[in-house]
């Protein structure tokens, strides 16, 4: 019988029990999840996807700043993954429209909530980024001053 990494074998008399997935064990396979989900391209393609299907191109002008290579490589993860539908239309020139799954809308909820803490903390995470860059070039200008 094969099990997950992470999971646990309860010894002992009583029948065999996994232990739930943790993304704290390093060998879980969540962490691969974990790893799709929290990347900024999937963020914005899951935002933009929850208003509705939406061309390659189309998809491309509302992220802005994303190479082709970069959309091409995380659509097809999430399609890999489930959370994203493609659908090629037979006409000439092909049509293909990409829209999120019923696990992927899943994900809107979550995913808007972290977009929305990163835009309402913005300035006190710049300002603090701000504070140690110049704690650093102080730091380097005056080594002593440890």
């Amino acid at each position: 019988m094969l099990r997950s990494a992470g999971a646990r074998i309860k010894k002992g008399p009583m029948a065999k029990t996994a232990a739930p997935p943790s993304v704290l064990e390093p060998q879980c396979p969540s962490r691969l999840v974990l790893d799709r989900i929290a990347d900024k391209w999937t963020a914005l393609v899951i935002q933009i996807l929850a208003s509705g299907t939406m061309r390659y191109a189309e998809l491309q002008r509302a992220i802005g700043g994303i190479s082709q290579k970069m959309l091409t490589q995380t659509l097809r993860s999430l399609e890999r993954d489930g959370l994203v539908q493609r659908t090629v239309h037979p006409v000439v020139p092909p049509k293909v429209e990409y829209s999120l799954t019923r696990l992927g809308r899943t994900l809107i909820e979550p995913l808007h909530a972290l977009c929305r803490w990163s835009e309402k903390h913005l300035a006190e995470l710049q300002a603090n980024r701000a504070l140690a860059k110049a704690k650093a070039v102080a730091a380097v200008a005056d080594p002593s001053a440890h």
